[in-house]
């Protein structure tokens, strides 16, 4: 899975998530629950919560990521990630889905978007998109970038359709529970 990103869209077309602050209707800023793990970037400036079940991932440094695997298959993942380009909250719905082109990732539909959504510490912008990766696996994907006062960081989560409906409360609680 590409983590969250950093590069330039330059090049890359395709359609942004439509507004639909609906989508997002799940999105309460809370305290993770109890039982539950956090991490914090080791530039300490935000928190992943995740669920006592999942586990921690070596991914990119700077980075963290939890997932919840079974017999080498993703079933849920989270990644937190420093801003690392030049995407905003403004451009969120456009520049999410054309970085993840960029990376690779085909058949890929924006879903939904939405700005000005609050967060736990910060204001944010949000898209929920599925594509195939390169290696053919699909994913439902959520991915969020939250300006705090630390600076601002993407917070992505995603499974693959068929557990979608089993994963996605873990995953948009970890993402209500994540603190700038």
């Amino acid at each position: 899975m590409a983590a969250c990103g950093g590069s330039s869209d330059e090049g890359v077309t395709g359609p942004a998530a439509p507004v639909n602050r609906a989508a997002f209707a799940w999105l309460h800023p809370q305290s993770p629950p109890p039982g539950w793990r956090t991490r914090a970037l080791p530039s300490g400036t935000a928190t992943l919560a995740y669920p006592r079940d999942w586990h921690l991932t070596r991914t990119d440094p700077g980075t963290v990521t939890a997932s919840r695997t079974a017999g080498g298959e993703i079933l849920g993942y989270l990644n937190v990630t420093p801003q690392q380009g030049e995407e905003t909250l403004d451009d969120w719905s456009s520049f999410r889905p054309a970085h993840n082109r960029e990376e690779g990732d085909t058949d890929l539909v924006p879903l939904a978007s939405a700005t000005a959504l609050r967060f736990r510490g910060g204001v944010g912008s949000c898209v929920k998109d599925r594509y195939a990766t390169e290696s053919e696996h699909h994913y439902v994907e959520l991915a969020c970038i939250v300006r705090g006062q630390g600076g601002t960081t993407v917070i992505v989560g995603a499974a693959p359709p068929a557990h979608w409906s089993r994963f996605s409360p873990a995953i948009e609680r970890a993402i209500s529970s994540f603190a700038t």
